[in-house]
């Protein structure tokens, strides 16, 4: 079982910098480690600069370190009991990058990743796992395992892409295929993947069955369980100040947590993001992320960096220590626990692409994760090979076409009394403009006028006023079923002869309302990628058309209703051998402080929580399958009153005050 409370040391280190290491003192970093309430941390092997911290026959050993530090964190933490696993940088080395220049991943117009060149920006420079550089990292990787007997493995900087340096072009050319072809540059990449990671499994196992092993590419991709099933566990890279923002966990997570594989949550206690000295979070900060962790099944680790000297930094680790102090206590509540959803959402981006990183950006998940957050529903993103019967609803967000093995798992779902919501292009065939589900409806193509207008009856909640829909409208014919959304065109498309005011043209109020939308007993089609539009302008129309959507099709089945803010998070698991349910509620502020430049990721936002603002009286109902005998305020271990009507549970919380844990005993 994974440690709750993890900390991932970085020591990514410049062979200029003296002096390495010369500070470190074993006691000091316990006593960090123990002010942090840290039960395990990742410890440096090989950094991105390609030095060893420990002596080596394969490697070089960092210019300026005179003793093994690597064995004097693991004795260190052997000695209080803290689990070690060890961090080698696999996708980065960069003094063999400027040695071997015939190591260097190549894009197609033969420039490098992630700096360009050896003269602009200073980063790092990524090497292809296609070359003899594979086999000195395989040698690193053995001179660890059988040094050291490290408890897991972390192989950071690693992910499928497209590589054209000489040897991939070559052995491409070698099986009679054109290097140019995009699918065929693609095919080999995901053979060098392959290779590399049986190449570590054969070189981790023949010294160790138990240590783990995890390979980092920042991002777990939807739909590739083939690369989940090559960790023994997974961690959610997601520093929510480091750009990524405070949605981006939860929808990583509830793909995440449907997998049946234990995973992490790793957040920073950078006030920025990687790499950064001298940056810190407000606390509160990290006792929101730690908690967040906590309510989507994660454990927890937090990235800090150790300073060349070796000496541990302990207003860090008082930082941590805030957010431990509070995970340790919660952690009986949280062991084995797995979480409830009512909702299954086809992700974009498994249904739609082989490879993603956390730089692409899907839109239409991005909007149904916000939707389904603020309207407190209960829900995974799923992939094709995902159980749809569990669900309540499956959602279909804006461009989940389907192929024949598609089309017939949601008719079967749909056969068992599922429900579906679909918008845009979902539902229509692979290979066709024809919907090959029955929505009661037929496909007629794009309408012409973008943005066009939605007209929703009153019982939406946002009036009967026209309301812009920015994102591609569809045409379709409506068979049965009532269609309380309609389209009304603008007057034209906004054009350089042809524009009205800033940004579009309004509706024409004499044009004839159009069906845009299909209600049945078991299906809603909405068409306009609504998904989408809310994922990137979150108008509130767009997100109250969609909850009516979904309370419609849930009906009374709906897990969980509460008075919380739309900003405040809430989860239910369920922790079947202690035979309890959990109720997670969070909430925080959070703002938007200042913008930062990463080498690689462009200039972001930096989205950080200071403020832990209190709620009261938080009104809660909830809908289970066991009878509830008793319910408790935990961690503080007090009673709340309850009461039934019908089958429906209802209570109050008196406080929210961070994250506050109701324990539903059955």
């Amino acid at each position: 079982m994974l440690a709750f409370r993890q900390v991932h040391l970085d020591f990514h280190t410049s062979g200029l910098i003296p002096a390495i290491g010369e500070k470190f003192d074993k006691n000091r970093f316990q006593a960090a480690l123990k002010a942090g309430y840290v039960n395990s941390i990742t410890v440096f092997s090989k950094c991105h600069h390609g030095w060893s911290y420990h002596p080596t026959k394969v490697n070089e050993m960092h210019p300026h370190l005179k003793f093994d530090l690597l064995r004097e964190q693991l004795d260190a933490c052997k000695e209080i009991g803290v689990r070690a696993p060890v961090y080698i940088s696999a996708g980065l080395d960069e003094k063999e990058a400027v040695r071997h220049p015939e190591w260097l991943f190549r894009k197609a117009d033969e420039s490098l990743s992630w700096a360009e060149d050896f003269t602009g920006t200073p980063c790092f420079h990524v090497l292809c796992f296609n070359t003899g550089y594979m086999d000195l990292l395989e040698k690193q990787i053995e001179e660890v395992m059988q040094q050291y007997n490290p408890c897991g493995i972390f192989l950071d900087i690693v992910s499928i892409q497209p590589c054209y340096c000489a040897s991939c072009r070559n052995e491409i050319l070698s099986r009679g295929k054109d290097p140019r072809d995009y699918k065929t540059a693609m095919e080999q990449a995901e053979l060098v993947y392959k290779r590399y990671t049986k190449r570590v499994e054969t070189v981790v196992r023949k010294y160790s069955k138990t240590c783990t092993i995890f390979h980092n590419g920042g991002h777990i991709p939807k739909g590739r369980r083939d690369m989940v099933k090559n960790n023994s566990h997974l961690e959610v890279e997601s520093l929510p100040t480091g750009g990524w923002g405070y949605d981006h966990f939860p929808l990583s997570a509830s793909y995440v947590m449907s997998l049946g594989k234990e995973y992490l949550g790793m957040t920073g206690k950078f006030h920025s993001t990687w790499g950064e000295f001298g940056g810190f979070k407000h606390p509160n900060a990290l006792r929101y992320e730690t908690a967040l962790s906590l309510a989507y099944g994660a454990k927890c680790s937090v990235g800090d960096q150790l300073h060349p000297s070796g000496l541990m930094n302990d207003d860090t680790y008082k930082l941590i220590g805030e957010a431990y102090r509070e995970v340790e206590v919660k952690e009986v509540w949280c062991e084995e626990a797995v979480n409830i959803a009512d909702i299954g959402v086809i992700s974009q981006e498994a249904a739609g692409t082989d490879i993603a990183n956390r730089d692409t950006v899907y839109n239409g998940d991005i909007g149904a994760n916000r939707v389904l957050m603020e309207g407190k529903y209960l829900y995974h993103f799923l992939d094709t090979e995902s159980d749809f019967l569990p669900y309540k609803v499956i959602i279909l967000p804006d461009t989940i076409r389907l192929n024949e093995k598609l089309q017939k798992k949601l008719q079967a779902y749909l056969a068992t009394g599922g429900k579906i919501l679909a918008s845009g292009q979902s539902g229509l065939g692979s290979d066709n403009d024809a919907f090959v589900l029955d929505f009661s409806a037929e496909y007629k193509g794009e309408t012409e006028n973008r943005p066009d207008y939605v007209i929703a009856d009153a019982r939406f909640g946002i009036g009967t006023s026209a309301h812009v829909m920015y994102t591609q409208g569809f045409k379709i014919k409506r068979l049965q079923g009532g269609s309380p959304l309609r389209r009304q065109k603008s007057y034209f498309n906004r054009d350089t002869y042809a524009f009205c005011s800033h940004q579009h043209t309004p509706n024409d109020d004499r044009a004839p309302l159009e069906d845009a939308s299909v209600f049945t007993d078991s299906t809603v089609y909405i068409a306009w990628n609504i998904f989408s539009d809310y994922g990137k302008t979150g108008s509130l129309h767009h997100k109250k058309i969609l909850m009516y959507a979904l309370d419609y099709l849930l009906g009374k089945e709906k897990t969980i209703k509460t008075s919380l803010p739309d900003k405040a998070v809430v989860t239910v698991t369920e922790q079947k051998k202690r035979k309890r349910y959990i109720v997670h509620n969070l909430f925080a502020h959070t703002t938007n402080r200042g913008t930062f430049s990463a080498d690689t990721q462009g200039t972001r936002n930096i989205e950080v929580i200071e403020d832990i603002v209190p709620l009261h009286n938080i009104k809660t109902e909830v809908c289970l399958p066991h009878r509830i005998k008793r319910a408790l305020l935990e961690p503080q271990h007090i009673e709340i009153p309850f009461e039934y009507e019908g089958e429906h549970l209802r209570f109050s919380v008196p406080q929210v005050e961070c994250h506050q844990m109701v324990v539903l005993e059955y």
